[in-house]
């Protein structure tokens, strides 16, 4: 019997002891990892999507590439479509990336009044969004893709025109060509004519945005509508008018992304934000200009873009 006892107390002590060797090699594998740049904390594929224009497809691509040298997996859905497709895709949890414009979340997304001071705006957005929709907005590029209007510098000469006010009081003797839409929309024609005048073109000529600028430069308009960022205005040398009423939002492009995407993967946010400061107004018109000027591959451009400024290996 005594034997029997000294058995049981060995046992018990031996299982006590092997149950703390456990408990020591669960803390060994959780514990804080001291890498300063550890890997993604999950194998979850990030979907990043792009609206379906030139700006919109070197910016996806650059997302993608900047988090696929990060280690993450990426599933690219660029040209998925308009700002409406993005939004509801993003809403709906289909994608988790894109990126978007200031000035579209402003007045397109949350539908709320102008507003033109760049910190103002993104700030106003930034929590528009997180409370609404529960998307984050990261780190805003200096660039600004703004509506504009501009002119040859021949025909500004002519007509003698500098500002948007200037063009208001010469609108009788002026044709503008743009895309459709702007005839409708709140920062389009109307918005115009609400804050600059109530004047009246001489013509306006509805075109496909990829037509305005061979229409202007053709000689069938005098004004076109157009992107601060277009590659068309540094190529053809066009004077952008100077709007001096402040009718215009600041478009600044960021990435979104989906909130609980970031949580989970809180490292996203150092990756993109890296890209930021180095789209200013003049090399987003020289990217667009590869792709729609020079017909190069938005992917090309993209990586050889982030490769040039160090950011890609």
């Amino acid at each position: 019997m005594r034997r029997f006892i000294q058995l049981t107390v060995l046992l018990t002590l031996l299982m006590t002891i092997l149950a703390a060797c456990g408990d020591d090699a669960v803390s060994s594998t959780t514990a804080p990892s001291s890498d300063p740049n550890p890997a993604p904390s999950s194998n979850q594929v990030i979907r990043i999507a792009s609206k379906n224009f030139t700006e919109q497809f070197i910016v996806g691509e650059m997302y993608a590439l900047l988090l696929e040298q990060a280690g993450y997996k990426v599933e690219r859905k660029i040209g998925l479509g308009a700002t409406d497709v993005a939004q509801a895709a993003m809403e709906k949890g289909e994608i988790d990336i894109y990126p978007e414009y200031t000035g579209t979340g402003l007045l397109t997304v949350l539908k709320l009044p102008t507003q033109t001071d760049p910190k103002a705006v993104y700030e106003t957005v930034k929590k528009g969004y997180a409370d609404k929709y529960q998307i984050a907005w990261l780190d805003p590029a200096p660039m600004n893709n703004t509506q504009a209007l501009a002119m040859t510098k021949e025909g500004a000469q002519k007509f003698g025109i500098i500002t948007i006010s200037d063009m208001a009081a010469k609108a009788g003797e002026l044709r503008m060509i743009g895309p459709p839409e702007f005839q409708e929309r709140e920062d389009g024609l109307p918005g115009i004519q609400a804050k600059y005048g109530n004047f009246e073109l001489k013509e306006y000529v509805p075109v496909d945005p990829g037509l305005k600028y061979k229409g202007l430069v053709e000689g069938n308009a005098d004004v076109v509508v157009a992107f601060g960022t277009d590659g068309e205005i540094a190529n053809y040398g066009l004077v952008v008018l100077k709007d001096d009423r402040n009718m215009f939002p600041p478009y600044q492009i960021a990435p979104l992304v989906r909130q609980s995407v970031l949580d989970t993967n809180p490292k996203l946010a150092e990756v993109l934000n890296v890209l930021a400061p180095k789209l200013d107004d003049a090399t987003m018109q020289q990217l667009n200009f590869e792709v729609s000027g020079n017909n190069r591959k938005y992917e090309d451009v993209a990586k050889e873009f982030l490769t040039t400024q160090g950011l890609l290996k």
